[in-house]
């Protein structure tokens, strides 16, 4: 084996007879670096957009959520809350009310969800550092406040500086509907709000409004008892995933237990599909270019011809020559993924610290330029795929023309 990897190493840097030959080989070499660069700073980006995604959520989500498994709220007297306190790990606990709500202003009138909050909420969350006017209060001299979605805020046309109240209404949870006075079958209350947060997604900053949760309870007609889920934040330096098991271990069948991806299943599942299919189809491109080196090994092999009847004439047989030649070959390969990777990692720092590539147009963006991430499992992915490919590529092509070469020397 090392005296295979020697020649070859040899075969693959000696002056070749033809120059062409050596233009064959940098054209080889050049193909799979790029291809490997591609692969390594498009799995880059992905992992940046993945983390900006969830630095987005993790403003507004807690680390881990705890939901019933049946209905829309539960009792904390169906759990062990001291014990789950004690929990090792658990920083903080927050309780919210959450539910469908009708807002109106003046004659603007939207749908959304209100979420009535404990003192804990900004602890849990990090609902602080995403008011973009206003302030965070929920209480304000006896008075119920809240903080509004912008994009909320802008559909109905609410400023902090106006005197009229925000009007919210919900359907009555119990008590019959009479046909007769439709309007009896709503409770309304009136919300001042304090701040606009902005978190940047839609789904939130379109739909959303916090508030105290008492007033929360009183609007949907719960007792002081009643919780539509709860929010853990987790102690700095402790991680998730132990923290879930425990406190799933302590809740048993009745609770769900998600942490922030879980939380928003559906997304980061398909960014995992995208990020996948990405990887199949620029690995599909990578091995097209891999598939040079066959050309590159033919020659190479043609180069050596009267090498290979000297090496068997000083008793090399052919499984050594195959080895050779599939070295020489794997080297090409190895060699351009080296390149690759180093420029890929070298292009996707240059990005993380001076951001080259921004963001065009007139949109304001979350972020300026574009965000990467390099990951070590991407570097692992990028050399198994093409030290792979790279052997498979060079295995069958030596085999057959080593052979046929042998044949013609007079090895039948």
């Amino acid at each position: 084996m090392k005296l295979s990897l020697q020649i070859a190493i040899r075969y693959l840097f000696a002056k070749k007879s033809q120059n062409i030959i050596n233009i064959i080989s940098w054209i080889s070499v050049s193909g799979v670096l790029t291809g490997s660069l591609g692969l390594l700073v498009v799995l880059s980006v992905f992992n940046g957009l993945h983390g900006l995604i969830g630095s987005l959520y993790s403003s507004f989500d807690p680390d881990l959520k705890i939901e019933p498994l049946r209905g829309k709220v539960f009792s904390i007297d169906s759990l062990d809350y001291s014990s789950l306190v004690a929990i090792e790990g658990v920083d903080a606990i927050t309780g919210v009310v959450e539910d469908h709500v009708l807002f109106r202003f003046g004659k603007r009138q939207v749908p959304g969800r209100i979420m009535g909050v404990d003192s804990l909420f900004n602890r849990v969350s990090s609902i602080d550092s995403i008011i973009v006017d206003g302030q965070f209060r929920l209480m304000y001299h006896g008075m119920y406040e809240g903080v509004m979605g912008y994009a909320l805020a802008d559909q109905l046309g609410v400023r902090l500086n106006f005197v009229t109240p925000l009007m919210i209404y919900a359907p009555e949870r119990t008590g019959r509907i009479n046909p007769a006075r439709p309007d009896q079958s709503f409770r309304s209350r009136y919300l001042q709000p304090s701040g606009i947060y902005m978190v940047s997604q839609l789904d939130y900053d379109a739909a959303y409004t916090i508030t105290h949760i008492d007033q929360a309870r009183d609007l949907f007609d719960y007792d002081a008892s009643t919780f539509s889920w709860m929010g853990i934040k987790i102690a700095d330096g402790r991680k998730v995933e132990s923290v879930k098991q425990a406190v799933s271990k302590l809740l048993g069948n009745d609770f769900r237990v998600r942490n922030r991806e879980e939380q928003h299943e559906t997304f980061f599942r398909m960014m995992k599909v995208e990020k996948l299919m990405a990887y199949l189809i620029l690995s599909f491109i990578l091995l097209i270019a891999i598939f040079n080196v066959i050309g590159t090994l033919s020659m190479l092999i043609f180069e050596k011809r009267e090498s290979i009847g000297t090496l068997r004439s000083m008793g090399a047989d052919r499984q050594l020559i195959n080895r050779i030649f599939l070295f020489e070959g794997w080297l090409i390969s190895l060699a351009g993924m080296a390149g690759g990777l180093l420029l890929g990692s070298l292009l996707v720092w240059l990005q993380q610290t001076f951001g080259f590539i921004r963001f065009h147009g007139a949109g304001n963006f979350v972020v300026d330029a574009y965000p990467v991430v390099l990951r070590w499992p991407d570097l692992v992915t990028v050399f198994v795929t093409v030290s792979l490919s790279g052997f498979l590529a060079a295995w069958y092509p030596v085999r057959v023309i080593v052979r046929r070469y042998f044949q013609e020397l007079g090895d039948k």
